[in-house]
């Protein structure tokens, strides 16, 4: 059951990214990372079990924003990419300021809402702290990776490799520093690393299955569907 709705979720994530894309161009893709952002440092809270493994939420949403970046440092070049890692950085920054100071917050007799945000926003300082670290790291460097591996091999059917090398490498870092910062003393150790590999290798799938996209977002630029 977990895996076909991960597949589904895969699907979802990248069909959404293509159609931000198709209706508001740049802005679209702009739009997008603090999407992945939020919404994946809210998934990352649940573990599940996948393939056999267990595994935290919100690898995929948080994998698509490297096919965002991705797709912005091909059509638009490396400096918009950087906007979009910055616009991620400063919304995961905001949610969790916004969101410590709305737990402080004294609840009204009658609230039903206070103990359900605290379980999952409570933590959300370490896990936000982890991400930011993380996502900081492993972006800037997909950014300069691509924008790299672009000028090694310039040409169109070499994209494929310019994309996963970037993307992959990149995930690695993320998944090292975020695992680590995270859920170190959180789980045992054997969980933390099921936890680690898993991830990597989940957003290693993803990082695979994304670059159809990359190429059907280029190609939408290059006909003039997208402004």
């Amino acid at each position: 059951m977990n895996e076909a709705l991960w597949l589904v979720m895969l699907l979802v994530n990248f069909g959404m990214i293509l159609l931000f894309f198709r209706l508001f161009g740049k802005i679209g893709l702009f739009l997008w990372v603090p999407i992945a952002c939020i919404v994946a440092n809210i998934q990352v809270i649940k573990l599940v079990d996948l393939f056999g493994f267990s595994a935290t939420l919100g690898n995929i949403v948080y994998a698509s924003s490297f096919l965002v970046t991705d797709i912005l440092s091909e059509i638009y070049g490396k400096k918009e990419a950087g906007k979009a890692v910055k616009a991620g950085f400063l919304s995961l920054l905001s949610m969790t300021l916004l969101m410590t100071l709305a737990l402080k917050f004294v609840p009204a007799t009658d609230d039903f809402a206070q103990s359900s945000l605290a379980t999952i926003f409570a933590i959300m300082p370490r896990i936000a702290g982890a991400s930011l670290m993380a996502y900081l790291i492993s972006m800037f460097h997909d950014v300069w990776a691509y924008d790299f591996w672009r000028k090694q091999f310039p040409q169109d059917r070499m994209m494929w490799l310019r994309n996963n090398a970037s993307t992959m490498v990149s995930q690695l870092m993320d998944s090292t520093v975020f695992t680590l910062v995270a859920f170190a003393g959180v789980y045992p150790s054997g969980v933390l690393w099921q936890i680690f590999w898993t991830t990597y290798l989940l957003k290693w799938a993803v990082a695979a299955a994304d670059t159809p996209f990359l190429y059907l977002a280029r190609h939408w630029y290059r006909k003039g569907i997208i402004e």
